[in-house]
């Protein structure tokens, strides 16, 4: 079982960058394929990337698509730039193993999930 823990968030103007950073402790990260999801509040939890185990392939929500990257080491990372205020929400981390047949683009392909941290981008 692994454990996830992100850190990065912050608030930040419009047209801004930040770089979330996600770690995993009790297994290693890279037995488990990792995506980024925003949630606002009162807001259902909405996918915003997502990596293979390897790095090798990574795919992106539309309304972030050009202006995010995703990348892994032994952390996983979001770089966020040209940010805007509809970007704001907390994000989380999530680990999903190699046993989970739910779709990636949604929370249920996820089996592991950090505690979030919080972006806030004003304009």
């Amino acid at each position: 079982q692994v454990q996830l823990v992100e850190s990065g968030g912050g608030s930040v103007q419009a047209g801004g960058s930040l770089t979330l950073s996600c770690a995993a402790s009790g297994d290693t990260f890279s037995n488990y394929a990792a995506g980024w999801f925003r949630q606002a509040p009162g807001k259902d939890r909405i996918f915003v990337a997502a990596t293979t185990r390897t790095g090798a392939v990574t795919f992106y929500g539309d309304s972030v698509r050009g202006r995010f990257t995703i990348s892994r080491d032994n952390k996983v990372y979001l770089q966020m730039n040209a940010l805007k205020p509809e970007d704001t929400g907390t994000y989380f981390c999530a680990a999903r193993s190699s046993s989970n047949d739910n779709s990636d683009w949604y929370p249920a392909g996820y089996d592991y999930w950090g505690q979030g941290t919080q972006v806030t981008v004003s304009s």
